[in-house]
């Protein structure tokens, strides 16, 4: 009996440590998670918690000394290059090595190998790894890191050195102190490459992606044709407030040759437009389009810049501001940084995962981005000759089909084998085998600027620019900068300020890529880059400012012949645009605050019409009170406000009870819908605007009739207490990036929102906001909604989320050699070669 006993002991104990130990689906080993000694408790850091410390490499050539402030921002000083970079890296995997091998394992289409097939009814595999083994992350990264490694010797030592950093500090980790996504996820930090920095830049050029729409378009062409699509869609809106400002002469730049001497501006190349457009483009085609397609990412990925003369400011010095929008999360996607060396001295924010610091500023100048929001992105539709898709059809001759294997390891089960048909476009994205809508022999390759830049031209950009001292460096610096396209802005402390919307461009007729293109025909492919002295940019204009808001930057198709595609906004220009130019004796504080402006524009111009033809008769309860309510608003989208939340769903309901028939396919395939600005502007000029009538009703619809039909729709759905409030309603959040609820911030009171400056939403917003005077001591202040540490266990992990909510911003604080008794400085972390 007393060996009875043993067993069943030794069996229940076996089996305790099995269970303890072993992942099942998405519930992690709970004996390792709950171990004192190894699981989530180690990741818990003390209040007290001393960073400093000492490393010693056998990768660095000198000494660098790290100074950590009370923000936890490091002030590298390093006597070369790569030892900064060595110390950049090292600091990124210190404070974020999850977050940047997660992105990068997302990137690659991997994270099958961590989650598993699905999680819940979702498929990873489907949902996300096939798709991005199928657009070519993969194939762009190995093209630019084979092409670094060959041709680029100086950004290829800079990648190394960055890596060598990253991996000096994984080795040193012990897996109790893995950070805790590891040990939820159960896994284990793998190896830095420079191919890995690589990759997550093409991530960020996917994410930036503008726009995969072709088929949608595609979809709703083949049913209501051209004439009606422009309608419904046109290229461009009367009131658009342009980059380039109105009557404002486009004119090419001229460029430097190899000697750097200046040749005569070139003449603006256009483009040929294909002879079959009207019978093979643009008419309504019997074809099968796929209604779940493109690689979507929010069509809000923008942001404001803007930067103001000296002329124009009350200390005589130009000031430039920055707020990118992006997609806002724990760990953030920004990492405050100083750099100094001997040659430079830089600051501003970085991406984990890659060396230099991407927005910032430094002794002499300082620099921002937006996005162009230019279509780079383009899909062709493959005629192969038969099943098997060895051949395909091209200008009446046929093509071998190159084959692309990718392996994709599933967590738990086989590997799976994906076979992608390469073609002169790229890689055919989707076919029968990933799509079932297309079991048709219908097949699309995607054509894409990330795949046909395969230099490591984005990293010199940014690691030129960090070294800039006037314009003729920033022009230099940003040449080098292939995709996606950005509207560089630019100061300096002699007074200049400039702009350039700088990509590899294609040049495009007009509404080329808005719909799936031929395959078959090369007069559909891109012709040629347009020379980078026909990019649009402007130089110290006379307004004194120059702002860009992801709107389109000129409205003179004359003088510029390039279709610029693509979603743009409008209002945010609007706003920026008319604030400026009412602006003088310009402050730091003015722009921090114009920055916060909540400020609606979209509903200045709108509201006024809902209004004019609403019937009150017909209203009653809620919804006579919510018209009340929207009489007196000032158009301040504020978090409290209940006249922003009834306003914006007002005029949601009104756009689906215009455009619903529209866009509502008999295919059952997914069709886009108008923006904002078409439904007003139409109703503006004619209030029998053809679209209020319901195709599907035999009586003709007024605007009367729809506008008071929505507001009580919309009334029946909002209930009027707190909740109606603007900032409940919306409820901003920074989740983490696996959404763990206790790692979220959430219920976060903020105003603003789309088409409003600070552009605010549910989980996307200013990502990170930068203001920066240059006077002869620069001041520069800047704030991102999340904390420098990724450790959900520190008190740094989202230090600034409440600061970033209320508006307020921190001091930059630039550390010099003299500074390291400063009372900020917290911790010393000394590197030496080992």
């Amino acid at each position: 009996m007393r060996y009875v006993a043993f067993v069943i002991s030794l069996i229940f104990t076996i089996a305790l440590i099995f269970l303890g130990n072993t992942k099942f689906g998405v519930i992690p080993p709970l004996g390792k998670l709950l171990s004192p000694s190894h699981g989530f408790w180690k990741n818990a850091e003390p209040v007290n918690v001393d960073f400093s410390g000492a490393v010693n490499s056998k990768g660095l050539n000198g000494d660098v000394n790290v100074y950590l402030d009370d923000r936890l921002v490091p002030h590298i000083f390093a006597e070369n290059d790569e030892d900064a970079y060595f110390a950049q890296g090292w600091l990124h995997a210190k404070f974020r090595l999850w977050q940047m091998e997660f992105q990068t394992h997302a990137a690659a289409g991997r994270l099958c190998e961590i989650l598993g097939e699905k999680i819940d009814t979702n498929s990873v595999l489907e949902g996300h790894d096939r798709k991005f083994r199928r657009m070519g992350m993969n194939y762009a990264a190995e093209n630019a890191i084979n092409y670094i490694t060959k041709n680029q010797p100086e950004t290829l030592k800079v990648l190394e050195a960055y890596a060598s950093g990253v991996n000096a500090y994984i080795r040193q980790l012990k897996p109790e102190d893995y950070p805790i996504e590891y040990k939820i996820l159960d896994y284990a930090p793998e190896p830095w490459t420079p191919y890995k920095s690589v990759l997550f830049l093409k991530y960020m050029s996917y994410d930036l992606a503008n726009d995969g729409d072709d088929f949608a378009y595609t979809n709703l062409l083949n049913e209501i044709g051209i004439s009606k699509l422009e309608k419904m869609f046109p290229i461009m809106a009367d009131s658009l407030s342009p980059i380039i400002p109105k009557g404002y002469p486009i004119t090419p730049a001229a460029e430097a040759d190899s000697t750097g001497k200046l040749i005569q501006p070139k003449s603006f190349a256009k483009a040929v437009v294909p002879a079959s457009l009207d019978s093979l483009y643009l008419i309504k085609k019997d074809t099968s389009t796929i209604a779940w397609l493109q690689p979507q990412t929010d069509k809000d990925n923008g942001s404001n810049n803007w930067v103001v003369s000296p002329g124009k400011t009350q200390d005589s010095a130009a000031i430039l501001a920055n707020d990118p929008h992006l997609g806002i999360s724990l760990p953030s996607l920004w990492y405050e940084v100083q750099i100094h060396t001997p040659v430079y001295n830089v600051y501003g924010v970085s991406f984990p995962g890659s060396p230099s610091v991407i927005i910032g500023f430094n002794d002499s100048i300082a620099w921002g981005v937006t996005n162009a929001m230019r279509d780079v992105m383009d899909f062709y539709e493959i005629q192969f000759v038969d099943s098997s898709m060895n051949q395909y059809v091209y200008n009446g001759d046929t093509l071998k089909t190159d084959w692309r294997t990718e392996t994709i390891s599933i967590r738990g089960k086989a590997d799976y084998s994906e076979q992608i048909p390469m073609t002169i476009f790229g890689p055919v994205m989707y076919d029968g085998s990933y799509q079932s809508a297309l079991k048709n022999g219908k097949a699309y390759a995607i054509k894409w600027k990330a795949h046909e830049n395969i230099s490591g031209f984005e990293l010199d950009a940014f690691r030129n620019l960090n070294r800039a001292k006037n314009y003729d460096d920033y022009l230099n610096a940003i040449r080098y900068y292939d995709c996606p396209g950005q509207n560089f802005i630019f100061a300096s402390k002699t007074g200049d300020i400039a702009w350039w919307q700088q990509a590899s461009f294609p040049a495009k007729w007009r509404r080329q890529g808005d719909f799936v293109m031929p395959g078959w025909d090369s007069t559909y492919n891109w012709q040629f880059n347009i020379e980078q002295g026909n990019n649009l940019h402007l130089k110290k204009p006379a307004t004194g400012f120059i702002a860009t808001a992801n709107q389109l930057p000129t409205g003179d198709t004359l003088q510029y012949p390039y279709y610029l595609g693509g979603h743009h906004d409008l209002y945010r220009g609007i706003i920026i645009n008319r604030l400026l130019n009412s602006m003088n004796n310009i402050t730091v504080n003015d722009m921090k605050q114009m920055q916060v402006n909540n400020y609606n524009i979209f509903a200045e111009m709108a509201l006024p019409h809902l209004l004019k033809h609403l019937d009150e008769s017909k209203l009653s309860g809620n919804a006579q009170a919510f018209v009340d309510i929207c009489k007196t608003w000032n158009y301040d989208a504020s978090a409290d406000s209940k006249a922003q939340t009834i306003f914006d769903r007002w005029w949601v309901a009104f756009e689906e009870l215009v455009w619903q028939d529209d866009v509502t396919l008999k295919s059952g395939l997914k069709a886009p819908w108008p923006e904002r600005e078409t439904l007003l502007e139409g109703i503006i000029k004619d209030s029998a605007y053809p679209f209020i009538d319901d195709e599907r009703t035999p009586q003709r619809e007024t605007i009367s009739e729809l506008v008071t039909a929505a507001l009580i729709k919309t009334a029946g759905k909002l209930p009027n207490d707190a909740s109606l409030a603007w900032g409940a309603y919306k409820n901003t959040s920074v989740n983490h990036l696996l959404k763990i609820a206790p790692f979220n911030r959430t219920n976060l009171n903020v105003g603003g929102g789309s088409f409003i400056i600070n552009a605010t939403k549910a989980t996307h917003g200013p990502s990170w906001r930068m203001v920066v005077e240059l006077g002869k001591e620069t001041k520069a202040y800047g704030i991102y909604p999340g904390g420098q540490s990724g450790n959900p266990g520190s008190a740094f992990y989202d230090s600034f989320v409440k600061d970033w909510a209320i508006g307020k911003s921190n001091e930059l604080w630039v550390m010099t050699a003299n500074d390291k008794a400063n009372e900020k400085i917290k911790w010393t972390i000394t590197f030496k070669k080992a």
